[in-house]
């Protein structure tokens, strides 16, 4: 019989919201700024690709695959990393990405062939899944709870801002020769990695990665910066030695020596057997829900919008490809403009609400979208205007749908649901995934449309949107108002046992850290 005590706890937000921590808010901001390169990447392409074809003498098969292969090849660098950010730290594993996204956008730049090109894109995906990884999770590590939602979502915010400026980019190259556009749209893209670079090394590390390597007065000094009251950083402070193991009556020199030595046995091939061969109940069930929500935001083919967004247009009537152009960067606006009610809305009603609007709002206007541009082929000429309008005014709406929830949503939500030891690796599979199917999205749209049309991808696309709801509905709980130390009671953990804790691994963690303090 179910008691009180097992049922799962109800998240409920702060009665009285504590103002913006402003150190917290600029680490989130300079971290998050690494997610430029990525968005700038997608959307570049959806112009460049134009001009490349031309130039270059490509097929679209050949433009397909160039344009997807840089998701493929993110994942790697996502999974890479996972490893890292352990190893190296949040912060120089942000600094590494820049600077390996700074080399593949001067490679793509100059390529003077397809082959040379395909190298680019690859060391760029490296660098775009290194970005893509870390912003989350060290946001989220260093946000106060009380504004961790609302800082979380920044990473989608960059990512938007960047998509935008990619699009402005293709605008502002599209009248230079052919052979110039497209190298300068892609040149222009290792700019940013400069400045960001440099702007990082300003950053803290996270205090969670810092108590992980044995640094704990480090640790309570950045929380003590990034918290809102002393009390919460000495609360935050408590609560990551719990989950890494250290006995909450420990000195501070025995937390070293335990938290370095219990980590030596617990990283490596342990944490992988935890995740993906023997994994606890409650680690299941929340590999089911991040993966299943990375999964489901990239398979309702919104990269495909971003990228192909010109052919789109084009098929909805719009025959110009300057204006064609120009009407792409209203996706890249939409995408920006809409970002801040996911941002301003998370703390206050919820990350559930937010994902079951926007995947009601992406399946409905996929739909609408998709029975659009079917109508367009079987009515005569005189009524393809306003359907082109229906289509358009669609197309938007489900950028709009998917910008204000799902988009910075999924990322906040995965990066709030995992166990601190598991943290890493559970967000690089994340990612790893949700780049997978950003790359087969991408690199099977142009083949898609050509078998079932682009009006039958589209309808595609909304049978996912709906499965996705019906998936979000069912097995996503609240995360709002839980510290990330507790959010795993929500997946049926009870952090008072120590038999469940993290899979079982905070008690074994607490009893060796226990056994080598006693050892000193």
């Amino acid at each position: 019989m179910s008691t009180d005590a097992d049922a799962v706890p109800v998240a409920v937000a702060p009665a009285k919201r504590p103002p913006i921590n402003k150190y917290a808010f600029a680490c989130a901001l300079l971290a998050s700024m690494n997610s430029v390169l990525l968005g700038y990447d997608i959307s570049v392409m959806s112009g460049a690709q134009l001009f490349m074809k031309e130039d270059l003498k490509i097929t679209d098969t050949q433009i397909e695959i160039l344009a997807g292969i840089i998701s493929i090849y993110s994942l790697l660098g996502s999974l890479m990393a996972g490893l890292t950010s352990d190893w190296l730290g949040r912060r120089y594993t942000m600094v590494l990405a820049a600077a390996i996204f700074f080399t593949g956008a001067l490679l793509m730049g100059l390529a003077p062939n397809y082959a040379f090109l395909m190298a680019g894109r690859f060391v760029a995906g490296i660098g775009v899944g290194y970005a893509l990884m870390i912003a989350p999770v060290y946001t989220a590590e260093v946000a106060p709870t009380s504004s961790r939602g609302f800082l979380t979502t920044f990473p989608e915010v960059f990512n938007n801002f960047g998509i935008l400026l990619g699009y402005v980019s293709n605008f502002a190259f599209a009248r230079l020769p052919v052979h110039l556009s497209w190298r300068a749209m892609f040149l222009v893209g290792a700019v940013p990695p400069v400045f960001l670079g440099f702007a990082v090394l300003a950053m803290p590390e996270s205090p969670r990665w810092l108590v992980m390597r044995g640094r704990i007065e480090d640790a309570r000094r950045v929380l003590l910066r990034t918290s809102d009251s002393p009390e919460e950083a000495e609360e935050r402070l408590l609560d990551i030695k719990k989950v890494v193991g250290i006995p909450a009556d420990a000195t501070d020199a025995d937390d070293v020596v335990a938290i370095v030595r219990a980590n030596e046995t617990a990283r490596g091939q342990g944490v992988w057997k935890e995740l993906l061969i023997n994994p606890s109940r409650p680690v299941r069930r929340m590999l089911v829900a991040g993966l299943g929500l990375m999964f489901i935001q990239q398979a309702t083919g919104v990269d495909c919008v971003v990228m192909y967004s010109p052919r789109v247009f084009e098929k909805a009537g719009m025959k110009n490809r300057t204006n064609s152009l120009g009407a792409s960067m209203a996706v890249g606006a939409c995408k920006t403009f809409f970002i801040p009610i996911a941002t301003l809305l998370l703390d206050r009603v919820g990350r559930r609400p937010l994902l079951l609007a926007s995947g009601g709002g992406m399946a409905i206007f996929l739909f609408t979208l998709a029975t659009s541009l079917l109508m367009l082929d079987r009515r005569p000429e005189s009524e393809a205007k306003a359907l082109g309008a229906v289509s358009i005014v669609a197309m938007l709406s489900f950028v709009a749908s998917f910008a204000s929830g799902l988009g910075p949503v999924a990322w906040v939500y995965c990066s709030e649901i995992y166990p601190l030891r598991l943290r890493a690796q559970a967000a690089a599979i994340g990612t790893g995934l949700n780049r997978l199917m950003g790359g087969a999205t991408t690199m099977s749209f142009l083949s898609l449309s050509e078998a079932i049309t682009i009006a039958g991808s589209f309808y595609l696309y909304a049978c996912v949107a709906a499965a996705g709801w019906v998936f979000m509905y069912f097995f996503l709980p609240e995360t709002m108002g839980q510290s990330l130390e507790d959010t795993g009671k929500l997946f049926g953990k009870d952090m008072d046992d120590g038999d469940t804790d993290d899979g079982g691994v905070v008690h074994h963690e607490r009893k060796r850290s226990t056994e080598l303090i006693t050892q000193q």
